[in-house]
């Protein structure tokens, strides 16, 4: 899958720098505090965040699963979490910077899915929860035109499946005009306005 490498690559890239950026404007007090995900507080949602758009991201590079000591680690203990994160997204992004580990399947566990196909899933959690973070500790999660448009097509293909899972609430109306990425948070029933609906 040469072209969604080319096409999705960098994408991943501006998306983990933006993620790395909002992690370091995180302060301690605030971990505690609350988010518009339903459920969970920041360390709650830093830790999801953390776990699956660096780690994870670079265990379906390498093909391997995530170990029971990943999955249960919180991430925030750590007092450098986000410079270790930021060192994480580097390399998980570097894990995907060959078009071969873009070709064939990955194996999620109770099911497989092309790894063309899961990498720009993988990019709309890094900015979509980054946004939900961003909120949630007054910091704002800029995205690019190109990657935003991305995030948007999986929100819409997708929408239906992450809302089965109670991933994403109803869709919230925004104008025709918003900006992509606001219509992206908007499918994804956030409301770019307020906050966040659902993890």
């Amino acid at each position: 899958m040469t072209n969604a490498y080319k096409n999705v690559h960098p994408y991943l890239a501006e998306c983990a720098a933006e993620a790395a950026r909002v992690a370091r404007g995180v302060t301690p007090a605030q971990l505690a505090g609350p988010t518009h995900c339903v459920g969970w507080d920041v360390r709650a949602l830093v830790n999801h965040w953390v776990l699956y758009t660096s780690y994870g991201l670079e265990h379906r590079a390498l093909r391997k699963p995530l170990p029971e000591e990943l999955t249960g680690r919180d991430f925030t203990a750590d007092p450098d979490w986000a410079g270790a994160y930021a060192a994480q997204l580097d390399r998980a992004v570097a894990a995907w910077d060959d078009p071969a580990v873009w070709e064939g399947d990955v194996d999620l566990g109770m099911a497989t899915m092309p790894a063309a196909e899961l990498v720009p899933m993988i990019v709309k959690e890094t900015a979509v929860h980054g946004w939900d973070v961003a909120v949630s500790t007054g910091q704002e999660f800029r995205v690019p035109e190109g990657a935003a448009r991305l995030v948007l097509d999986v929100v819409e293909r997708h929408g239906e499946l992450y809302r089965r899972y109670d991933g994403f609430a109803d869709p919230v109306a925004v104008p025709d005009d918003a900006p992509v990425f606001e219509r992206a948070l908007a499918a994804s029933g956030r409301d770019p306005r307020r906050g966040a609906t659902r993890r």
